[in-house]
């Protein structure tokens, strides 16, 4: 029971004490890091823009098609 006791509040320590610990801060980017990145950011939101715009002309497509389809269930036969 004192070997559990121990090893728990051992644990409770080293976490304690790892909780304190900080990592350094990154280092400051370059401005030519930093137009870099937003000329990545700017190419995936163009891409992202294009591909929504080829899913909404899709669906269009499909509901002109599909217009005068009815998708109501049919009528039971009469007796």
């Amino acid at each position: 029971m004192k070997r559990i006791l121990m090893a728990l509040l051992g644990g409770l320590l080293i976490g304690a004490f790892a909780a304190q610990a900080k990592l350094p801060a990154p280092p400051a980017k370059s401005e030519a890091e930093k137009k870099a990145d937003a000329d990545k950011a700017a190419a995936a939101k163009a891409k992202d823009g294009e591909l929504l715009d080829k899913a909404r002309d899709k669906a269009v497509a499909n509901y002109k098609k599909n217009k005068g389809v009815s998708m109501s269930p049919t009528k039971p036969a009469k007796k």
